[in-house]
């Protein structure tokens, strides 16, 4: 399973040094550099570095590390972390963009291991739990202030395009794996898309809510473990849509 925290191992003291930027005069005629496509490639490679790095400095140091302990952490000043992100929502969206990617493809993996459509839904939540659980540091990062959750980041110098919020994509992007086992049970015969979707967005909230719950009280007396709580959340959202479904069947046999 994927973590949410998983991180390269931590780089040298030269962690901070870029190349030199200097390039020969260019020919508009000419094709592109070799030097300066190898310096995009440098750039997004130590871009993905750095992100790796702040995940790990979280995890150590909790959610509200500042912009001075993250670049300490990374061995650079935070004039470095400013050039490749512009600001702390800039690194806070890019660090979500790679908490989304590795929750979205282990709930995608868990629902191609299900053998049932509840399995599925219960499998992901409890995949779900089992990745927030991992580093809350780093999921309430990304997370707990709107403001930064829902922002639109300004590109990094020299990029062209802003950065859109990743718990935004992130959301959209789990409602149409939540629609699937729902979609899949319901057969599409009573259940149009606008109402599996519906469903879909309502459960990826309850999932959300639910699951800051458990994590906030996973170890108060009384609260059930993972596996438990993945069984009875699924159980709460499956029995509604389930259950309004079996009403109406026994409503057209009684007619």
């Amino acid at each position: 399973m994927s973590r949410i925290t998983s991180v390269d191992d931590d780089h040298g003291t030269n962690a901070g040094r870029l190349p030199s930027t200097r390039t020969a005069a260019s020919d508009a005629s000419a094709v592109p550099d070799g030097r300066s496509t190898r310096w995009d490639e440098h750039r997004a490679a130590r871009r993905a570095e750095l992100v790796r790095a702040a995940r790990k400095a979280v995890h150590r140091l909790g959610p509200d590390i500042s912009m001075d302990e993250i670049a300490t952490q990374l061995g650079t000043s935070k004039s470095i972390v400013y050039r490749y992100f512009t600001d702390k929502v800039g690194l806070q969206n890019a660090v979500g963009e790679a908490v989304v990617n590795a929750i979205h493809d282990t709930l995608d993996a868990a629902y191609h291991q299900a053998s049932t459509p509840r399995a599925a839904l219960q499998e992901m939540v409890s995949a779900y739990l089992a990745m927030i659980a991992h580093s809350p540091s780093v999921y309430y990062f990304v997370t707990r202030n709107v403001p930064v959750a829902t922002s639109v980041a300004p590109p990094p110098s020299g990029g062209e395009t802003a950065q859109s919020a990743p718990l935004s994509s992130f959301l959209h992007s789990v409602v149409a794996l939540l629609a699937r086992p729902f979609a899949q049970e319901v057969g599409g015969d009573n259940y149009d898309d606008a109402q599996i979707n519906a469903w879909a967005s309502g459960a990826v909230g309850f999932v959300t809510a639910t699951g800051e719950w458990w994590l906030s009280n996973r170890d108060a007396p009384g609260t059930p473990d993972r596996e438990a709580f993945a069984t009875q959340i699924t159980a709460w959202l499956w029995a509604g849509p389930i259950g309004l479904l079996a009403r109406d069947a026994a409503g057209r046999r009684q007619t």
